[in-house]
């Protein structure tokens, strides 16, 4: 009698399902309209972007925090236009990821999920404050984790005890 091959059982896909979205805190200082500055302002974007994730309490449930500090500084003078700070969170049921993939699963694909109603905040918001709307770049959340995973990396080599 012939062995039989025992059927394998294909791979459950991963599962993500966002259960909510909201601003965690903001602020926009139009700083140009209040120091009154004059003449031809050329300005000089600046975006900074940082991630964080937590676990929730109830099972497979995670908060993704995405924090963005935007400043705009004219190119002439060096003086700051404009600076907003924005926290965006989203909450998240993830399902059918391998744990050793899961963080990297939280701070990559979670952003982007929630990057497109980031940019709309960010439009708006610099539209309302007094400025044209500003059209944020798309983020490259793959490139981020990568580099903060080698910033992490050499400083644990900087810190470790030379032998």
């Amino acid at each position: 009698m012939a062995d039989e091959a025992t059927p394998q059982t294909p791979p459950v896909p991963p599962k993500m399902q966002v259960l909510g979205q909201f601003i965690r805190d903001m602020s926009f200082e139009n700083i140009l309209a209040q120091k009154g500055v004059q003449g031809e302002v050329q300005p000089d974007i600046n975006v900074e972007v940082a991630l964080d994730a937590k676990k929730r309490p109830a099972d497979h449930q995670f908060e993704v925090i995405t924090k963005y500090t935007i400043g705009s500084k004219n190119k002439a003078n060096g003086e700051q236009l404009f600076l907003m700070e924005l926290e965006y969170s989203g909450i998240f049921h993830v399902e059918n990821v391998p744990e050793e993939q899961l963080h990297p699963f939280l701070m990559i694909e979670c952003p982007r999920m929630l990057f497109p109603f980031v940019r709309r905040i960010v439009s708006d918001v610099t539209r309302d404050g007094g400025f044209p709307p500003l059209n944020l770049d798309t983020v490259d959340f793959l490139a981020l984790y990568r580099n903060e995973i080698e910033r992490r990396a050499a400083a644990e080599k900087a810190d470790a005890p030379v032998s």
